[in-house]
């Protein structure tokens, strides 16, 4: 099934801006128009959206992010990811919780996402923290009307914002959820983010040195000593030597090659090695032939993805504490041995057990049990911004973390990083929890790119549905032709066959989704190849909102594609 774009084409030939909401795409975009460069607009982006999409985007919490400098042609990654903090205890999840980790102040770990803006200004921006940071403390201020969805979003979780008074205070006013058009403001977060500024304009020195005050602010300053404690008088575990000591990761992407282009992905940190895995497997099958969107084409992406989270689930966790054997994982071999095990036929009934990549660990088996549908507020989400400037230079960055699955600190107006639910308590599995060591991210945002012909950062929220939403839209540019706008709005499909990313981890066998804009005859075929098959509505929110731009080297134009599952919106010109 094909469908048109409900939005027109934006083609420019300076610069351009795709994110998840239409406010931060367009504060960058004045960021752009301000002189500054891609990574200057894409971390106003990035800050704007912990504002205005606070119910899935922290301040405080993670912002994974690429850059591909125009000067060098070199991706690096940002890891923007906090760890546990030194005083985290595997043994407290299961002596008090029957192995679980809830909801609350014991998930928080070391917050990773203004470190990581603030190393992206430092290592390749040009502007003050203050000049990116401004339209963020404008939103959060003097408030913005709130998004539909949103609204949805907060109405949904209005129980577990209950749970705290900070949280009940902010995200339900008035004792109930903002109604959709409402002036929704945050008014500590304006002010804590315009305390890190207030400090950057009170340093001595250049504008490095600047930097390094608002970062001082944060993580040893007064904000450190607000957010240490909070844990202390309510049982958490951050510390400030976890906050002093902390800064994010500079690292090396993986790459891996599909068609005649190359895919820049984060690494085994996060699930950037399900992107790059589940490309290699698909690369070599004649997908055009078995046609856009027919049963046969869902059926071999999803068998594919299957085989993909079998071998994250054994194998990836964070590199510094887990022996990854990502290059075995990705070896031309072993994807023919693990492509060879996709039946065109039938589907594999849940997850199948992992492969034997060379340098591997496991020896056990999967022992997995279908559980209950999962809480859908438990499962954290994200958004999305990307930037091309008038040099090239191409910024990728899915920052995240709600606000409803741990307290807001009072005083701050933000909730401390609880991606601690995306590790594991099973010391079977590589990502267990440990002091300082790093959980496996969901966002893994990415950059497309062959080289002397065009580049295109491209990213979604979506939790485990992330890189799956993001193949289809990349088959959907590069197999089938269609612009940046068409390919991110056909409709799309998701596998649940595997232990979800987010505690409590929840699994599924065969489950799969498609969106309604599916035919009923292509649902029953997929039944029929034994895929447990239920419908999303026509436009799912829970099915990704992909945003590209797709820079041409050659005839120097820039187009962007914006999902409209979401408030996502392109700018450029």
């Amino acid at each position: 099934m094909s469908v048109s774009p409900t939005r027109a084409r934006i083609i420019g030939t300076r610069h351009m801006v795709a994110a998840g909401h239409y406010l931060a795409a367009q504060a960058a975009f004045q960021i752009l128009e301000a002189g500054g460069n891609a990574v200057d607009a894409g971390v106003c982006g990035g800050i704007a959206l912990g504002v205005l999409q606070s119910e899935y985007v922290g301040f405080a919490g993670v912002a994974p992010i690429m850059i591909r400098p125009a000067a060098t042609g070199e991706t690096i990654t940002i890891s923007g990811l906090g760890h546990w903090p030194k005083a985290a205890s595997l043994e407290t999840f299961h002596r008090d919780y029957g192995g679980q980790i809830p909801p609350g102040i014991l998930r928080t770990l070391v917050p990773a996402a203004p470190d990581a803006w603030i190393t992206a200004l430092e290592r390749w921006g040009t502007m003050h923290f203050g000049d990116v940071a401004a339209a963020a403390v404008r939103f959060a201020r003097d408030g913005f009307p709130m998004p539909v969805l949103t609204s949805q979003i907060i109405a949904a979780a209005e129980e577990n914002y209950r749970r705290w008074p900070e949280n009940e205070k902010i995200y339900l006013p008035d004792g109930k959820p903002p109604r959709p058009g409402e002036l929704f403001v945050q008014s500590d977060l304006g002010r804590t983010i315009q305390f890190m500024i207030d400090e950057e304009a009170g340093a001595k020195g250049d504008r490095l040195a600047g930097l390094q005050a608002a970062r001082e602010a944060f993580y040893r300053g007064d904000i450190a000593q607000t957010l240490v404690r909070y844990h202390a008088e309510n049982g958490g575990w951050l510390a400030a030597e976890d906050l002093a000591a902390f800064r994010v990761g500079i690292e090396s992407p993986l790459t891996v090659r599909y068609g005649d282009f190359e895919v820049f992905t984060c690494g085994p940190w996060c699930q950037g090695p399900l992107l790059a895995q589940t490309l290699r497997l698909l690369d070599s099958i004649d997908l055009a032939a078995l046609g856009h969107n027919k049963p046969a084409y869902i059926h071999t992406i999803v068998e594919a993805f299957k085989l993909a989270y079998a071998d994250r689930h054994a194998y990836v966790g964070d590199p510094r504490f887990v022996d990854v054997p990502i290059a075995g994982m990705l070896d031309d071999a072993y994807i023919e041995q693990r492509r060879s095990l996709i039946d065109r036929h039938a589907a594999y009934p849940g997850m199948p057990e992992p492969g034997h990549p060379d340098g591997a660990a496991w020896n056990g088996s999967l022992n997995l049990q279908e559980t209950a549908r999962a809480d859908e507020i438990s499962q954290l989400d994200t958004s999305y911004v990307s930037v091309i400037d008038a040099h090239g230079n191409v910024f990728s960055a899915t920052p995240s973390d709600g606000s409803a699955a741990g307290p807001v600190i009072p005083g701050l107006g933000f909730v401390a990083s609880t991606r601690g639910a995306q590790s594991s308590t099973d010391p079977a599995i590589p990502s267990v929890l440990a002091p300082g060591k790093r959980p496996r991210l969901t966002p893994n945002p990415a950059i497309a790119v062959r080289k002397g012909h065009w580049a295109m950062p491209f990213g979604s929220p979506g939790n485990d549905v992330q890189p799956q939403a993001m193949v289809q839209v990349l088959l959907n540019l590069f197999t089938f032709g269609m612009t940046p706008q068409e390919a991110v709005e056909q409709p799309r499909f998701a596998t649940f066959s595997y232990p979800r990313s987010s505690a409590p981890h929840p699994y599924s066998p065969g489950l799969m989704n498609l969106e309604g804009r599916f035919a009923e005859r292509t649902a029953a075929d997929l039944r029929t190849l034994g895929h447990d098959v239920e419908m999303w509505p026509d436009w799912e929110y829970k099915a990704g909102a992909v945003c590209a731009i797709f820079h041409d080297l050659k005839a120097q134009t820039m187009e962007g594609g914006s999902d409209p599952r979401r408030p996502t919106a392109v700018v450029g010109w």
